[in-house]
């Protein structure tokens, strides 16, 4: 996974894509990665053109306002870099799922609503349909503190554990930060027929061993905790307790299957208290 050669940033010009361009800057520095910038624009582009609705160039007029408008975006926040720009007209997740798929890119880069308590609620559609479409990591957050000075690897008992915490290691590695790992077990409801209670010290004790197992077999030497709860709510819990600058997790497609976290990812992006990491 590392290093990043090219990192894609979709630009929607909102506050928070703004917000995020310090993140995006400092992560091309770090691994000395290509850089490009998307934007999707819509009908409503063609309101900009002084060219009459009727008018055949109109299309065309639109597109070259658009790609204008990035690269001025481009000048006034990477000034000096070199920046690949790319544009279209369409549902913005579409198109970058195709530059992605026919430009290539290791990484994207996007915001999530910002900081606000109503962000817990909510998830963009366009970072929504990233995450489900991707299979190249996707950054998510809002701003906080650079650099990540603490990672936390936030893993569940499917079968790419061992990648997230292999990429987990690697990133806090680049970055000579702290790394800690989280197991997440959400117990099952109880009911009138099964009441799982008296096993809980079991399932923890099963956890714990699974952690210690992973991180054998990762060559990884750090502290790891096993959690039981809301998984989202524990992960943000750890986070803030452990002060991670960034969560690693995974979305439950490295392997073709569907994990337990990859149920819980939207939840764990509204709710992180920092920047999340999906692979």
């Amino acid at each position: 996974m590392l290093p990043f050669r090219k990192i894609l940033f979709p630009v929607d010009y909102s506050e928070p894509c703004k917000a995020i361009v310090p993140y995006v800057q400092e992560m091309r520095d770090h691994f000395e990665s290509e850089l490009g910038l998307i934007h999707a624009y819509g009908p409503e582009a063609l309101a900009y053109s002084p060219l009459p609705i009727t008018d055949p160039q109109l299309p065309e007029e639109a597109r070259a306002l658009a790609e204008e408008r990035l690269a001025e975006f481009a000048r006034a926040n990477f000034p000096g870099l070199h920046v690949e720009l790319y544009s279209g007209i369409g549902e913005p997740g579409a198109i970058i799922h195709d530059v992605v798929k026919h430009q290539g890119a290791d990484l994207v880069m996007l915001p999530t609503h910002g900081r606000s308590p109503l962000r817990r609620f909510l998830l963009g559609s366009v970072t929504a349909k990233v995450l489900h479409d991707l299979t190249v990591p996707v950054w998510t957050g809002h701003p906080l503190r650079l650099p990540y000075k603490s990672i936390l690897a936030a893993v569940d008992s499917s079968d790419e554990a061992e990648t997230v915490i292999r990429a987990a290691a690697a990133f806090a590695e680049s970055y000579k930060a702290e790394l800690s790992l989280a197991y997440v077990m959400e117990m099952p409801p109880v009911s009138m027929e099964t009441a799982f209670g008296p096993y809980r010290d079991d399932f923890m004790a099963a956890a714990d061993a699974r952690l210690v197992e992973l991180k054998k077999k990762a060559g990884v030497k750090a502290p790891h905790t096993v959690l039981d709860g809301p998984v989202a709510d524990a992960i943000r819990d750890e986070a803030l307790r452990a002060g991670a600058g960034l969560i690693v997790t995974g979305r439950g497609e490295v392997y073709g299957t569907f994990s337990r976290l990859w149920s819980h990812l939207y939840p764990i992006v509204r709710h992180a208290p920092c920047p999340v990491l999906s692979i």
